[in-house]
């Protein structure tokens, strides 16, 4: 019987000791990559390109570039996507959005619709919409290895003789727009450009002339002088960017406004910004 009762006892504790290490046990990071490894452990630290991480139970730090990211499982649950795996057009299942698989000669191609543009909270010219669309096309040519973009004259010569031009774009599903370009991916867009504050400065400058005889006595004084004032009108800049599919999905949207004013309205950094992060960007 004390045999027995002793059994118990060292059964009990054992299931305790199991229990109170299960409970201490620190929850991991999990990071699983694009190639389908998985990395358990501590993320340090996170920047714009990529992390610090440490494997649990070891003190070595790891960087790993947010490229060769999947997505990752927070210790605290949460997750993260950075990069959306996409299956060769052939094999796609069905979307959600849609119930429609892509047709195969989608595959990998891009177009770059017209950017809007909005000043002042109310529509502007069209030709600043174009030109952003221009220099969307020129940065992704040169970030987006194996892509098939279509140039941007193209792409507007497709849509003006299928209607799709201005307030009529909206009553067109991106999967409508993608079958006319003949494309997978379609980028989209809108430049906001603020008055900020109005910066102004002045200047002056001033002479004094004074006439004198041949016995170096004072005949006359003369003074004159002017004065300069000009003043420079700043902006604050703002930039969209969205990212859809040919079954309608989206897969990136976001909005990034310049860090400092400037008195051009230029949007190129944050364009840039966004474009560097999107899901068809490649160095």
């Amino acid at each position: 019987m004390k045999r027995v009762s002793l059994i118990i006892i060292t059964l009990f504790i054992a299931i305790n000791n199991i229990s109170a290490q299960t409970k201490t046990a620190p929850k991991l990071d999990v990071i699983i990559k694009t190639n389908g490894d998985e990395m358990k452990g501590k993320i340090t630290k996170i920047n714009d390109d990529g992390l610090q991480f440490i494997y649990a139970g070891e003190t070595l730090e790891y960087s790993v570039k947010k490229s060769d990211i999947l997505r990752i499982i927070h210790s605290s649950g949460r997750v993260e996507i950075f990069n959306q795996p996409v299956q060769p057009a052939p094999e796609r299942k069905k979307d959600e959005v849609t119930m429609a698989a892509s047709p195969v000669d989608h595959h990998n191609k891009i177009a770059i619709l017209p950017f809007g543009f909005l000043m002042d909270r109310q529509p502007g010219s069209e030709e600043v919409g174009f030109k952003a669309q221009d220099d969307t096309y020129a940065y992704l040519v040169q970030h987006s290895a194996g892509y098939n973009i279509l140039d941007t004259r193209t792409t507007n010569a497709l849509l003006i003789k299928n209607g799709m031009t201005g307030e009529k774009m909206r009553s067109f599903t991106m999967k409508e727009i993608c079958d006319v370009l003949g494309v997978e991916y379609l980028v989209s867009g809108t430049v906001i450009q603020n008055k900020g504050a109005q910066t102004s400065s002045s200047s002056g400058y001033g002479d004094t002339k004074v006439k004198r005889d041949g016995d170096n006595k004072v005949k006359g004084v003369s003074t004159y002088g002017s004065t300069n004032s000009y003043s420079q009108q700043r902006y604050e800049v703002s930039v969209g960017l969205g990212i859809y599919m040919d079954t309608n999905a989206s897969i990136y949207n976001q909005t990034h406004k310049a860090f400092f004013t400037n008195t051009n309205g230029s949007y190129s950094s944050p364009l840039e910004y966004l474009l560097k992060r999107c899901p068809l960007y490649r160095k």
